[in-house]
């Protein structure tokens, strides 16, 4: 069950210091460094702690498309639609190394969890897998028709799994190097996609405005949201996998619970498309970017836990096991909670949608998920009703021709 928040997610900085849209962002694992890519070709690196400082890293010939911190946080890795990759060294300004290997934009990096591994993904419909110590190409996984826009190792560095703009997202087994399964249940480009924390689910974002979740032991999916009136860029997993947080071009952040299928919080605070977001390690904020050229960190208010010892466990536990931690599966569109996204986060103030009051027992949880059923079967008594309507007035239509016809 997902823990209660304590108080409304706050705004808690402003960065700005990049001259074109934000396009990517991430934390170091200390928390103490955040780093973001941008339209205008350069990556910053925010000290927050104890004092801020901002550098430029100045390398990429056009614009930075996505950036990744190492788990350890030393390493900064970047692509750019200059068709490389580059890995940066923080605390040695301006010092990279390059890798050439894409011949397309690369829009997605990400290492695996122990650092060795590099993937990136690109405009060329490939995804790469490199050697990040060696500084090697290893090899390439080529089934992808159409662009491919986010990447993403399994906590356990087993799988790879990869979204695109051929409408589909593809889990790929990194010994093997084939594709294990394909889900085709987008109606539109998949912008981004990522693994729960857990390793046995995962969620994707894209151009039909929903977020999707799919157990990957069963291939089923678990859960469906429709909940933003424009296209869904980036998504990030709260550490704990119980909160998932969505940036749209709607402008706005979205908070969802997804041990209890509610949206928690409609957070409005950039000027324009949110682009990206991504929690910090420790879930206790999360950073958002958008073509209003800001950087914004928020402080989340969840309750506070070390999460980096469970997850160490959770990373290299096999996904297979049947009692892994698995999400509840429910679906929920734009039409059952559009009542509960009017609420919303103004003048950098939080504004709860819909807090869940705390279970304290198992009636207390079924009344609310036979609250959502009941509210499901409405929705779908309502488009039997339409679908009878349209029936009944094609046979009237085909009746008036037949007439029409006869005479």
């Amino acid at each position: 069950m997902a823990a209660p928040c304590l108080e409304d997610p706050s705004l808690e900085r402003n960065f700005r210091g990049h001259k074109d849209a934000v396009t990517s962002v991430d934390f170091s694992a200390n928390r103490k460094q955040l780093v973001s890519g941008s339209m205008d070709a350069c990556l910053m690196i925010w000290h927050m702690k104890p004092h801020m400082r901002a550098y430029r890293f100045v390398g990429h010939k056009d614009a930075v498309m996505c950036v990744n911190f190492s788990p350890s946080g030393h390493l900064v890795a970047s692509g750019s639609r200059d068709k490389t990759v580059r890995i940066w060294v923080p605390n040695l300004k301006g010092e990279s190394t390059v890798f050439r290997a894409h011949t397309g934009t690369v829009r997605s990096v990400h290492f695996s969890s122990d650092g060795q591994s590099l993937v990136t993904a690109s405009d060329d419909k490939t995804l790469k897998v490199w050697t990040v110590h060696r500084q090697k190409f290893l090899f390439s996984f080529t089934q992808h028709i159409n662009w491919v826009r986010c990447a993403k190792f399994s906590p356990d560095g087993r799988l790879i799994v990869s979204a695109s703009d051929d409408k589909t997202v593809k889990l790929w087994d990194k010994t093997s190097r084939e594709c294990v399964h394909s889900f085709c249940e987008h109606g539109g480009f998949v912008n981004y996609v990522d693994f729960h924390p857990s390793g046995t689910c995962i969620a994707a974002a894209g151009t039909d405005n929903t977020v999707k979740l799919w157990d990957i032991r069963t291939n089923r999916l678990l859960q469906h949201y429709q909940l933003h009136s424009a296209v869904v860029n980036a998504l990030s997993f709260h550490p704990s996998g119980n909160y998932l947080i969505t940036a749209s071009n709607d402008s706005t952040l979205k908070i969802l619970d997804l041990m209890e299928g509610r949206l928690l919080y409609t957070l409005h605070g950039h000027l324009g498309p949110a682009t990206c977001v991504a929690f910090s390690r420790s879930g206790e904020l999360f950073a958002s970017g958008g073509t209003d050229e800001q950087v914004m960190v928020w402080k989340s208010n969840f309750d506070v836990t070390d999460y980096e010892d469970p997850l160490k466990t959770q990373r290299f536990a096999s996904s297979s096991k049947s009692d892994a931690k698995i999400l509840p599966e429910m679906d929920f569109s734009e039409v059952s909670l559009g009542m509960k996204s009017q609420d919303s986060f103004r003048n950098s103030q939080a504004e709860a949608v819909t807090i869940p009051a705390t279970v304290t027992n198992t009636l207390e949880h079924i009344v609310s998920q036979l609250d959502v059923l009941t509210q499901t079967v409405s929705i779908l008594e309502q488009r039997l009703t339409l679908t009878e309507d349209k029936l009944k007035q094609c046979l009237e239509n085909q009746q008036l021709i037949m007439q029409s016809k006869a005479e």
